[in-house]
């Protein structure tokens, strides 16, 4: 077995430790001759593991004070992937209408499944968001039971999926696509979001692509935009 180049053990060691929250966000990295020390390497090849982290978008390079552990905020199209309370000065808070479970896929997916999705069943949740005690988004959301096992929504890193994901799994979103469409609500959409039946909403479908082979999100998402604007991002 060809053994790992001593830059990718340095790279995959700290990354795992900024994924894990062990480098918290905002933090400083170990000087790179501590980290010399730790892997007995030289300087050369630490600052090649740092150049590939820098281009992941886990560090940024600070003259004078060495290597910052950034929040990782890959852009995603239209959308980009945060916490649902990093993009708002709203006060926040998610209700679980239905917690993740097993079950057949849904019609309502926006996007296609791939054949070996489509011979398995899924996990499904469903949850709303809110500001300022003020609905403004019914989520749907999938992925293949064979893919990753059934978590508790209690389970979730500080309420957030995405998190859950990095911190419990070293899981990355990698990409995704998304379709927004201006819909009339339905009785059940209004109902959930204190809206009329018939009133207007941003319907948004999204496919989400992760670091993990077969492991790709699906969500439905409807938004009450009539007080409250969806920013740049896209929260789960």
């Amino acid at each position: 077995m060809k053994k790992q180049k001593k830059y990718l053990e340095i790279q995959e060691y700290i990354r795992k430790r900024i994924q894990t929250g062990k480098y918290p966000i905002g933090s400083y990295l170990p000087s790179e001759n501590e980290i010399c020390r730790h892997f007995g390497t030289t300087r050369t090849t630490v600052r090649k593991a740092l150049d590939e982290l820098l281009k992941e978008g886990y560090i940024q390079k600070e003259q004078g004070k060495g290597s910052k552990v950034l929040q990782r905020r890959k852009a995603l199209g239209l959308l980009t992937v945060k916490g649902f309370s990093e993009v708002t000065n709203y006060q926040v808070r998610t209700v679980v209408l239905l917690e993740p479970r097993i079950q057949d896929w849904d019609d309502a997916i926006g996007f296609p499944l791939t054949e070996a999705e489509k011979k398995g069943k899924c996990v499904y949740f469903q949850r709303i968001r809110f500001m300022n005690k003020q609905a403004v988004m019914l989520e749907h959301n999938w992925y293949s039971v064979k893919s990753l096992k059934v978590l508790k929504a209690d389970d979730f890193v500080e309420g957030s999926f995405f998190k859950t994901l990095q911190q419990e799994f070293l899981i990355e979103i990698m990409g995704s696509e998304q379709e927004l469409r201006a819909e009339k609500a339905t009785s059940e959409i209004a109902k959930n979001l204190s809206l009329k039946s018939g009133d207007p909403v941003l319907h948004i479908s999204a496919r989400f692509k992760t670091s993990k082979k077969g492991l790709t999100l699906y969500s439905e998402l409807y938004c009450n935009t009539s007080t409250v604007p969806i920013r740049n991002s896209y929260f789960l």
